[in-house]
C-alpha cells in the first residue's frame, strides 16, 4: 500500500472518527449515496458508517476530498408516491403552468417575476 492509500487506512475509525479507507478500498457492502439509489435503496435513517477518501488533482480545488457511505445491510427500499399523492403533484404542476391572464397551459412552469405567460407579459409590455 502507498504512503498516500496508508495516510487514508483507518478501518477502526480512530483517526477521523469514522472508519475512513483509500480510494476503492471500502469493503463490498458499503456503498455511496448514488450506488444505493442506483440499485433502489435508500439509507432509511442510518448515519455515515464510513468514508472514503483521495486526494484530488481536480484544477481550482485541490486537496482531500470525501465520500460517504452507507451499510446496504441496513438501507431501505426507495419510497414510491401513492397514487393520490402522484395526483396532487401533477395537479400542483399543472396550476404552475397555466396562465392566470389567458387561462391556457403554457407547457412550462410560468416565470414567478412575470406571473403570467410569456406571450401575456409581451402584450403588456
Amino acid at each position: 500500500m502507498g504512503r498516500i492509500r496508508a495516510a487514508f487506512w483507518d478501518p477502526a475509525g480512530a483517526r477521523y472518527g469514522v472508519p475512513t479507507y483509500p480510494w476503492r478500498m471500502s469493503p463490498p457492502h458499503l456503498l455511496t449515496m448514488r450506488q444505493l439509489a442506483a440499485a433502489g435503496l435508500r439509507p432509511g435513517g442510518q448515519g455515515v458508517q464510513a468514508q472514503v477518501l483521495w486526494r484530488s488533482r481536480r484544477h481550482g480545488a485541490p486537496g482531500v476530498r470525501a465520500a460517504y457511505l452507507y451499510d446496504v445491510r441496513f438501507a431501505l427500499p426507495k419510497r414510491t408516491p401513492s397514487p393520490a399523492q402522484r395526483a396532487a403533484l401533477s395537479k400542483a404542476n399543472a396550476a404552475r403552468r397555466t396562465c392566470p391572464g389567458c387561462g391556457r397551459d403554457a407547457g412550462y412552469v410560468l416565470p414567478r417575476h412575470l406571473g403570467t405567460c410569456l406571450d401575456c407579459a409581451k402584450e403588456a409590455a
